[in-house]
């Protein structure tokens, strides 16, 4: 139907007929001549219909914003003060022989190109995927899997689909589940992850795996959640981390020049997880942030001030001090406000000390806690912060992991405040991360990663002795404060695997339920093995510039699991519930 792409039209093409499809994207009548920009993915191209072309002219004038049009017309120069350097069709325009309204157009529920509403995007995105951002963001996407695939498939790595259809395990979020109408009363899982079944691919001599894996998870949303998504999946069989971890590093240095055309470091930095959460209260650091955490409780172990006293301590505690150079410039109500927003991520209360002019000692000092602490505490907490005026310094003082978590958050909001976040790409590798977690309430322990996860140690009588300090050999990619890819070296041996779902509670029984195909499989000679996986949408919102996941999946679901297009989810007849074996009980009013 076309012979060229609207954007694609240039002074090359100078005196040659051209057939054009595409939308209406403003049409202005100029004293009896109708100018009509056609838009394409490609991009604008202008075209001119005068009116001895009483034909063409008497379609034009119908025409409306977003009608779906195919013209055929010859290209000719913009005369030079009609030249339009903003656009690549800026030089030329088409001059209209014929004109065909291949669909009309309702009027749009809004612009193309207005800032609207979220909810209205999805309910109609077929038009918001008409607006050129978004074909920006999702060919942007396009290019970074097929820029993946490539890179996979010549370096000796297998496509292999997995199984939607699956059995409920537990992998730390709630499964969605079919049921099964030839099996009454039974379910299946839509799979969390590949996870299982990559392993069984390890042992099965496949060597090398990958798959671009939809993924299902039933857990309360937020801006970088779906409850469907997507994973560039991986595994290699006989490797240990640096293997893993050096292949996919190249990897994503590679995919960025090709895609982006950034220039990641030539080598990506590491931190433990304990060092990571010690300088910047996060698993997930964002380096272009240069504010960081100073432990301080050794300056205020015996001060007066109980709030310090206590965690400094307590050897579970931690008393941690937040310096911003400039922070004096913050407002005694923006201090308050932020005392509030760190009640979000478990704090009790924020501390501040504002040093308005260090010379004058005290006198120079603004703060609601310094005339708790003594002369000494005050100088040590400087000298170990590196005090200057101007600075304004935040504590936190509490169970470590809560002070970690909640001035780590304040870190990143007060940088961003301030407009202390440098530009450019800072990737680097999160190492060592504690093999449980101790879930008081369930008085047990849970994965920090997932059940298959490899301790670093290989006996299994020092895996339990030491389970409260063990260290995983999990590790995770970070870049720019976002968790881009995840994995780990797998157990590998069927004692270990036991022993470590012993450790979370999972019994004999309950294991052999849920586990027990990976556990023989196990038996049979499974070789060293493990692997990681990336989000795509993640990393696609990266490489788009855009702070929500939603803006690089086609058709994305509402904070609530909706889709306002299709209107899912939706009731189902009873008929077909019944040949489900399925009835629904609704919920008792309170």
């Amino acid at each position: 139907m076309r012979s060229h792409y609207c954007g694609l039209v240039d002074e090359t093409l100078i005196g040659q007929t051209v057939t054009l499809c595409g939308w209406a994207d403003t049409r202005r009548d100029h004293g009896g001549v109708i100018f009509i920009d056609l838009r394409d993915h490609e991009g604008i191209v202008q075209t001119v219909v005068e009116p001895d072309n009483a034909a063409a002219f008497k379609v034009a004038e119908s025409v409306r914003y977003e009608f779906c049009l195919r013209i055929i017309g010859k290209v000719r120069a913009r005369p030079d003060k009609q030249v339009n350097d903003r656009v690549r069709t800026g030089k030329i325009e088409v001059l209209v022989d014929t004109i065909e309204v291949l669909n009309a157009a309702a009027p749009l529920p809004f612009m193309l190109d207005d800032n609207v509403g979220e909810d209205a995007r999805l309910r109609y995105r077929y038009l918001d995927i008409r607006r050129p951002d978004m074909q920006r963001k999702m060919r942007m996407r396009t290019r970074l899997v097929s820029t993946l695939r490539r890179y996979l498939d010549t370096r000796g790595f297998q496509d292999i689909e997995t199984p939607i259809l699956t059995k409920a395990t537990p992998e730390g979020a709630r499964d969605y589940l079919v049921p099964s109408r030839v099996h009454p009363g039974e379910f299946y899982a839509l799979p969390q992850s590949p996870q299982l079944f990559k392993q069984i691919l390890m042992m099965a001599g496949m060597d090398r795996y990958y798959q671009i894996a939809r993924c299902f998870r039933d857990e309360d949303l937020r801006a970088d959640r779906q409850p469907e998504f997507t994973q560039l999946d991986m595994e290699f069989a006989f490797v240990g981390e640096r293997d893993v971890q050096d292949f996919v590093e190249a990897m994503i240095r590679e995919v960025f020049k090709d895609v982006v055309g950034v220039s990641l470091d030539e080598t990506f930095p590491r931190l433990t997880y304990a060092e990571a959460m010690r300088r910047y209260g996060s698993d997930k650091p964002d380096l272009r942030i240069d504010l960081e955490l100073v432990d301080v409780a050794d300056a205020v172990k015996t001060c007066d001030f109980k709030v310090f006293t206590g965690p400094a301590n307590d050897p579970g505690g931690r008393v941690a001090a937040l310096r911003v150079p400039g922070g004096a410039e913050l407002t005694r109500k923006q201090l308050d406000d932020y005392g509030l927003y760190v009640q979000k991520y478990g704090a009790k209360g924020l501390a501040w000390i504002r040093i308005d002019d260090l010379d004058k000692g005290r006198e120079g000092l603004t703060s609601p806690i310094v005339k708790f602490l003594g002369e000494d505490a005050v100088k040590g907490i400087f000298d170990l912060v590196g005090a200057q005026t101007g600075d304004v310094i935040f504590f936190g003082a509490g169970p470590y992991k809560t002070v970690s978590d909640f001035l780590g958050a304040l870190r990143l909001k007060v940088a961003r405040d301030l407009g202390r976040v440098a530009e450019g790409w800072k990737p680097l590798w999160v190492v060592d991360f504690p093999m449980f977690e101790y879930d008081f309430d369930a008085k047990r322990y849970v994965a920090l990663h997932h059940p298959f996860t490899a301790p670093k140690v290989d006996d299994v009588s020092d895996l339990v002795a030491n389970a409260a300090i063990s260290v995983s050999r999990g590790y995770d990619m970070v870049l720019n404060g976002n968790e881009i890819g995840g994995g780990s070296i797998r157990i590998h041996r069927p004692e270990m695997q036991s022993t470590v779902f012993d450790l979370l509670g999972i019994g004999k029984e309950e294991a052999e339920a849920k586990f027990g195909f990976l556990l023989d499989a196990l038996k049979y000679g499974a070789p060293p093995h493990g692997g990681i996986a990336f989000g795509i949408d993640r990393i696609a919102a990266l490489m788009a510039g855009t702070e929500s996941i939603r803006d690089v999946i086609a058709f994305p679901k509402t904070a609530s699991a909706q889709d306002l297009m299709t209107a899912a989810p939706s009731q189902v007849p009873e008929p077909q519930l019944q040949e489900l074996h399925v009835r629904v009980v609704k919920p008792k009013a309170d």
